[in-house]
């Protein structure tokens, strides 16, 4: 392991590592959000990602190139979005809103369970604190903690095309939320509007902060629990 840990750090190739290790947590951060919205709808009756390939942990099936670089440069960003055919619901309205949700829930989840695995991590960083395989694993985590944060608020915000905006619409009326669903591709303009101009920063990074605060305090424990011993 110190010969490994020695080579690494000998070839300086820390910039490289942590922008693969970024991509890499960006990638497993909105595979899990798209499967997860692709499975929501299967289980409520709908087929439509299944047919399209879309229930699979291949990246590449999900990548929206632009999403991506923005989720790399920002924190918040987008994949291509999974076919859903509300039809097949029973009930269309909260089928909707039930396959939407099921997208940042699952990115909630996935950064829990990366801060529980950093915590574990942790412990032996401080047993082997020269170890740069540790470093990069905990460094690992925290980016798909912190990405998968990200991407759950910026998609709960209630803009359409984001997730956020088919839960709302779900509780509107039947002539506004058909309505709206009927515009809803021109809300990407707007999206885009509102990141570029930077008028959504400080509402993303005070409710993702928010929410990385929240899950590291009950994430700890497995450090402390070692440490015990």
């Amino acid at each position: 392991m110190d010969g490994l840990t020695s080579w690494l750090r000998q070839l300086q190739f820390d910039g490289l590592f942590e922008t693969v290790l970024l991509v890499a947590a960006s990638l497993l951060c909105i595979t899990v959000h798209e499967t997860c919205h692709g499975l929501a709808a299967y289980w409520l009756g709908d087929p439509t990602a299944k047919r399209a390939g879309r229930l699979t942990l291949n990246p590449i099936r999900h990548i929206d190139l632009m999403g991506l670089l923005m989720m790399a440069l920002v924190r918040f960003g987008w994949a291509k979005p999974v076919p859903v055919d509300m039809r097949y619901f029973k009930n269309p309205r909260v089928g909707m809103a039930v396959t939407a949700a099921a997208g940042p829930a699952s990115n909630v989840l996935l950064a829990f369970l990366a801060l529980l695995l950093r915590s574990v991590l942790a412990y032996f960083c401080l047993r082997w604190p020269e170890s740069a395989v540790l470093e990069y694993l905990l460094l690992f985590t925290w980016y798909v903690a912190l990405i998968s944060a990200g991407l759950a608020v910026f998609n709960l915000f209630p803009v359409p095309p984001l997730d956020g905006s088919k839960v709302l619409f779900s509780f509107l009326p039947d002539r506004a939320y058909l309505t709206l669903m009927r515009y809803e591709r021109y809300g990407m303009l707007a999206l885009m509007v509102l990141l570029l101009t930077g008028l959504l920063d400080a509402p993303l990074i005070i409710l993702r902060d928010g929410l990385m605060a929240g899950l590291e305090a009950v994430t700890w424990w497995p450090l402390e629990l070692l440490l015990g011993f």
